[in-house]
């Protein structure tokens, strides 16, 4: 892979945790705001972000495999790699 693609990996995998985070996060606050939040605003807040969250997972899912696809397109070859034992040496194959 050559460096201009090795530099838009580098930008869709950074997207994508951001994504991933970010669900993750308005995940938490809903559970939090289900326990913390005055009576008259609690069902509405935790529906508004587990909604949320769901979009946000959706479209984390979606990229994903947009970005799998991708990569499977622009990667090289697998390199055959050599078997190695614990310490990292090289196994003899017999």
């Amino acid at each position: 892979m050559d460096d201009q693609k090795k530099e838009q990996f580098r930008w869709k995998f950074y997207l994508l945790a951001l994504m991933l985070n970010g669900t993750i996060l308005l995940a938490a606050c809903a559970v939090i705001a289900f326990f913390l939040a005055p009576a008259s605003l609690k069902l509405p807040l935790v529906l508004i972000l587990l909604v949320l969250a769901l979009a946000l997972g959706l479209y984390f899912r979606r990229s994903y495999y947009r970005a799998k696809q991708w990569l499977d397109e622009n990667s090289d070859p697998k390199e055959v790699r050599k078997p190695t034992d614990i310490s990292g040496e090289q196994v003899q194959e017999e």
